[in-house]
């Protein structure tokens, strides 16, 4: 089993994203373009790094100190329960509440306002279970 985060795990998780209409191809149609660290709550920076462009991950793998919109942290096992069962809406908002899911750079209040991006966010946390 690859790492979580690690660029073999990140690589596959980016080819996933790109697979998934309702993530890459919604985020297409708002001109999405970020660059997103993954990684742990007690680390000092994130493990992978997504970078999309117009929806589409262009580039995954490891973090080198590249500068990051979204930098998203929760403990191991979170990550992984939720890459087990998903998240929906309500339970992206206990977890952000209750800081299991920490946004370390990014604007959350922004993103969930926003249907166009926050239905995509929710997304990816199953297309996660696809690696």
């Amino acid at each position: 089993m690859v790492d979580l985060f690690s660029p073999e795990w990140m690589q596959a998780f980016g080819k996933q994203w790109n697979a998934e209409p309702e993530l890459a191809d919604a985020l297409a149609k708002i001109h999405f373009n970020s660059a997103i660290g993954y990684g742990f709550v007690d680390d000092p920076e994130p493990i992978g790094v997504l970078t999309v462009q117009e929806g589409r991950v262009t580039s995954a793998g490891a973090y080198n100190e590249q500068p990051l919109n979204w930098d998203l942290r929760a403990d191991l096992q979170d990550w992984e329960q939720w890459k087990t069962k998903g998240l929906n809406m309500v339970g992206l908002g206990m977890a952000y509440m209750s800081r299991k899911l920490q946004f370390r750079v990014g604007d959350y209040a922004a993103m969930i306002k926003d249907p166009r991006m926050a239905r995509p966010f929710i997304k990816s946390f199953t297309v996660m279970s696809r690696v």
